[in-house]
Formats: structure tokens, sequence, C-alpha cells
């Protein structure tokens, strides 16, 4: 069984890989004027990594994000941030829920889910409806960490689980980057960028078509 939108001319077949699944997601060059499908498109493939059950399901639960490879949940927030000049991403995400003390009321106003009722005499919050009053572009009134969404209306379990997942646990890879810029030299940073820019060429296939 293929992905949604079927395979294009050229496309390695699909066998159920996560390595191949991402050989299939053609829209990093349109990514800032397509957050929407992008939005979605990172949440088909939350289930597809999900494994089996949760694409039969349609959803994923909580439980089943362990299941999720690190290397493909950093792949995505790698893509995000990349797209997003670090605007967007679950690690980005994860820096606010954690500089809010992980209270998930404080979380969202943050990032913007939550906006104010102004009819209101006292200051309260209120749910944002989906799609239409999320913020579908990018500029500098947009929240950090408005994106990607994950529904958290009946609870944060699966938020949670996401931003706790270990591919985004410690920071040793930021503390070697401060350490390697006080010497004047970036450490690390050029072999980051260099496999994220080979992932990319192996990933996407070069879309003019917008």
């Amino acid at each position: 069984m293929y992905p949604k939108g079927g395979l294009e001319k050229g496309d390695p077949p699909y066998r159920g890989e996560p390595t191949l699944i991402w050989a299939h997601v053609k829209r990093a060059s349109k990514f800032l004027i397509l957050l929407t499908g992008t939005d979605e498109e990172t949440r088909r493939l939350i289930i597809v990594l999900a494994g089996e059950a949760a694409q039969k399901r349609g959803y994923v639960f909580f439980s089943e994000v362990k299941f999720i490879q690190e290397s493909d949940l950093k792949t995505i927030d790698e893509l995000w941030k990349q797209y997003s000049d670090n605007k967007f991403g679950y690690s980005v995400q994860k820096k606010i829920w954690e500089k809010s003390d992980r209270d998930f009321t404080k979380f969202f106003i943050k990032v913007g889910w939550m906006k104010k009722l102004e009819a209101s005499e006292v200051e309260q919050f209120n749910y944002r409806s989906f799609p239409t009053e999320f913020i579908w572009e990018m500029d500098e009134n947009t929240p950090e960490g408005h994106l990607p969404l994950t529904n958290a209306l009946r609870g944060t379990q699966l938020l949670t689980c996401i931003l706790t997942h270990p591919a985004f646990h410690g920071n040793e890879e930021e503390k070697g980057e401060e350490k390697g810029e006080e010497n004047g030299v970036p450490e690390g940073k050029g072999k980051k960028n260099e496999g994220l820019k080979g992932l990319r060429n192996r990933i996407f296939k070069t879309d003019y078509s917008f």
C-alpha cells in the first residue's frame, strides 16, 4: 500500500521503511506558502511512523509515540526549523514548554494556540478554532513554536510524549557548539549542516510547479 497521494515518476518503491517514507514528501520548496499542507503532512507522517495500528486507526495513541525512531522525528524537526529560520518545530516547542515550567496553559498561550477573549472583564483565554483561527503565514507577529500543531483538546498526553521523546533529550550538541564558538570554531556545526544538506537532497526533488 502506498502513502496517501501515491507515487510519482522516478520515486523509489515504497515498502514502508521510514527512510523511504521521506522520499514521498515533496513540500520543501513550497514550505513557507503551504504551511497548512506541511502541517497536515507532518501529522500524516507521525501516524505512519507510529506503526500499522495507528495507520489503520487514523490517529496516534500517546503510547505509540515511543515506536517512532529518533532519526525520523529529528528529521521532521530539522526540516521545520530549517525552513522557518528556527521559528517552528518540536524542539522549539519543547524549549518554550520547559520555560513555561511544563505548564500547558502557559505553553498554549505563548505559542498562540489559545487566544484572549476580548469581551471578558477578566483575562481569559480560549482554544483557537481549527483551522481558521490558527496562523498559516510566517511573519514577525507569528508566535514562535506555533507549528506544527498537535491536537490537545482531549488531553496533553500525546504532546507530552512527543516533547519528551528521546529525539529531543539532552542539549549536549548545543553545549558542544557553544564551546566551539568560544574558540572561534563552531564545533560540529559544519558536519550538522552538511548532513542535513545531504539528507534534503536525498529526500526531496526540486519542484518549481508553484
